[in-house]
């Protein structure tokens, strides 16, 4: 029997290293994804996500590399990761989550990119967009 991955993650835009790291998790077994619940996102980081936490299990569970989603709070603690029956908790190299050493994998996170990088080069976008909206009609 494969031994149970869970990866803990927001999503709130998904991008290429959201999908290298439940790749490489994959590789070791069944992945079960902890997904950052609506709630628990506004009140950590103080925004509503782009997409519904609905909307980011229906993404995520249409990813090959993930077998199931579950709801979760911002910090996984022992309690929560044992209750999930898995094995191993996968998280990029800014893990700040309370569970043991021999029971973490880290990787390195995907350089370059975030969902926080996205959204800025967005509101940049939207940005000049406006201002050249409002050159032309000047």
């Amino acid at each position: 029997m494969k031994e149970s991955i869970l990866v803990d993650m927001s999503v709130t835009l998904i991008h290429h290293g959201h999908i290298r790291l439940l790749k490489k998790a994959a590789s070791l077994g069944e992945v079960i994804v902890a997904l950052t619940t609506d709630e628990e996102i506004l009140k950590h980081k103080g925004y509503q996500p782009e997409l519904s936490y609905e909307n980011r299990k229906e993404i995520l569970e249409s990813i090959i590399y993930v077998k199931k989603v579950i709801p979760s709070p911002w910090k996984i603690d022992y309690n929560f990761f044992v209750n999930t029956g898995a094995q191993y908790l996968v998280h990029g190299d800014d893990n700040s989550n309370d569970i043991p050493q021999e029971k973490l994998i880290i990787y390195n996170r995907t350089e370059g990119i975030s969902s926080s990088f996205i959204r800025l080069k967005v509101i940049q976008a939207v940005l000049e967009i406006a201002k050249r909206n409002i050159s032309k009609n000047k």
